[in-house]
């Protein structure tokens, strides 16, 4: 299996809270730094595409309890003609981000080309939504609100889409991998825990999420991977880093396992923060995690 790969550049921090009064997010620098890092040279992409970073607003925006929320509106718009574009000359988009809210825009984009199931790679769940949190007291911030978004449940401003309607992905489209969160509401999706995953095995757990797409008779999903899914003695510079989690080798492993599929659409990267990571110390460990995972795609076969 081989597939011309388009890389997509989303450099934003919209969805995050700040670390500290008047601090930005520093998750925007996020593609820069992996392609600095050699991502660029190891994929091959045939297409480069950068999208603008958009303007950060500290304060609530009008109409909105969601942080940037009309900002986030526009730009999900932008991204999601962008790897619309990519799909539709048969390119497998990677979009690099920045924050998880890129998810809106991937799965808007996917889902031009019909029905879209989503893979969901997360040491979170990322489903706070009106229905379990108070927003009024506080800011949502779109990156702890992703899946919840994604499924429809939030404001329409980042729930209801052009062309698509609401919402982006079904519950039961959705396959929830490596969240450590207990106590909490768990979301209504095929759910494989990062307690679960030792126990079961990488190779095991590739094979019956794949038993799920084919009961759902999905040949389409979109693949996101907040690298915070690592263990954070693997990868700190996260925004929320914890554990457990998985390490390098098992995350390529598992992504390459379900890009082999041939139902993978396209996938994100999210949440590193180079910020976090003052030595660029961790760059490198995930570009060669993410060339590995997709040799699927890269590697032509020899010539008979």
């Amino acid at each position: 299996m081989t597939a011309a790969v388009e890389l997509i550049t989303a450099p934003w921090n919209l969805g995050l809270r700040p670390p500290a009064p008047g601090q930005e997010p520093g998750t925007w620098r996020a593609p820069r730094a992996l392609l600095s890092a050699g991502l660029e040279a190891r994929l091959k992409p045939d297409r480069l595409v950068e999208l603008d970073r958009p303007p950060y607003a500290f304060d609530a925006q009008p109409a909105t309890r969601i942080r940037n929320g009309v900002t986030l509106r526009e730009h999900t718009l932008r991204l999601g003609e962008a790897v619309h574009t990519a799909l539709d000359a048969s390119r497998f988009p990677v979009v690099l981000g920045g924050d998880c809210s890129i998810l809106l825009g991937c799965l808007l984009g996917a889902r031009r080309h019909g029905r879209c199931g989503l893979l969901h790679l997360d040491g979170h769940s990322d489903f706070r939504h009106p229905g379990n949190h108070d927003a009024g007291t506080a800011l949502g911030s779109a990156a702890g609100m992703d899946l919840a978004l994604a499924t429809g449940r939030g404001e329409l401003l980042l729930t209801h889409w052009p062309v698509v309607g609401r919402p982006l992905v079904a519950d039961e489209d959705v396959v929830q991998i490596g969240d450590r969160e207990e106590g909490e509401e768990a979301p209504p999706v095929a759910r494989f825990t990062a307690k679960e995953i030792p126990r079961t095995g990488i190779a095991e757990l590739g094979e019956r999420v794949v038993r799920h797409l084919e009961r759902r008779e999905l040949d389409r999903v979109w693949l996101h991977v907040d690298l915070d899914v690592l263990d954070e003695r693997v990868l700190p510079a996260v925004d929320s880093p914890g554990r457990p989690g998985l390490d390098f080798p098992q995350l390529a492993e598992l992504v390459s396992t379900l890009v082999g599929t041939g139902r993978v659409a396209g996938l994100d990267v999210a949440i590193y923060d180079p910020e976090l990571d003052p030595d660029g110390a961790y760059a490198t460990p995930i570009v060669d995690c993410l060339a590995h995972a997709l040799t699927p795609l890269t590697t032509a076969e020899a010539p008979a």
